[in-house]
């Protein structure tokens, strides 16, 4: 049989659909910045507390800063219509069975939700901890939210996600106390992913912590904007 290695054109295409991604993501974050729009883009798995989280977030940043939040979901408008209740600017990203959101995809979504009266961008990734971590969204920052009940040994088995993220919130601080939750624990590993990455312990439901994490978000948006 002859051998037909020679004439098979073989293409990467994992790295060239990242690299496309990666450029168009710094053309978006340059055209935020001349705007002076901040993105921050949030992950975390199903259930964390991220709807839950960003409520108590825009509560705490009420008449300090200007935020649209856009929600995206494989499916539904449940999380819009919540964070819409809030009074800020809300819109909701089907993702067409997608289980991430890309550079593209941001940029049609901040179209739609319109930055001309925003200081806070805030998009609420799809929930996965694992493909969201892949792409990058544009976002000035990412962040991430670990509830407890997840255990503390999620940095172990999803390293590049806690790699990426400059903040991980660890919530549902209110319920240590019924899991093996090893908070110290926790922390070790987050170092050992990323030394830089800043670790706030909230409780979305009781609003604890949400003062640092409003402080830390505050303070980035400032920096970006001068």
């Amino acid at each position: 049989m002859a051998d037909t290695t020679s004439k098979v054109k073989v293409i990467e295409i994992k790295q060239s659909v990242f690299a496309s991604n990666d450029e168009q993501a710094r053309n978006l974050r340059g055209e935020l910045k001349e705007k002076g729009v901040f993105l921050l883009n949030l992950m975390s798995s199903p259930g964390a507390g991220k709807t839950t989280t960003l409520k108590q977030t825009v509560k705490a940043l009420e008449g300090q800063l200007r935020i649209g939040v856009m929600e995206a979901d494989i499916d539904s408008d449940v999380d819009a219509k919540a964070m819409a209740d809030t009074g800020v600017k809300a819109i909701q990203l089907h993702t067409g069975g997608m289980c991430h959101l890309d550079a593209d995809m941001t940029r049609q979504g901040l179209e739609a939700l319109g930055t001309e009266d925003v200081d806070l961008a805030i998009l609420e990734n799809v929930g996965n901890l694992v493909c969201p971590a892949e792409f990058d969204t544009g976002a000035v920052k990412n962040a991430m939210i670990l509830s407890v009940p997840e255990g503390h040994d999620k940095p172990l088995k999803y390293p590049l996600m806690f790699s990426v993220c400059d903040v991980v919130l660890i919530n549902k601080t209110d319920v240590m106390p019924y899991f093996d939750f090893d908070l110290e624990k926790c922390r070790e590993y987050i170092r050992m992913r990323n030394p830089n990455a800043v670790v706030i312990p909230i409780c979305a439901k009781t609003g604890e912590g949400i003062g640092a994490w409003a402080d830390w978000l505050r303070t980035q948006v400032k920096d970006w904007k001068s």
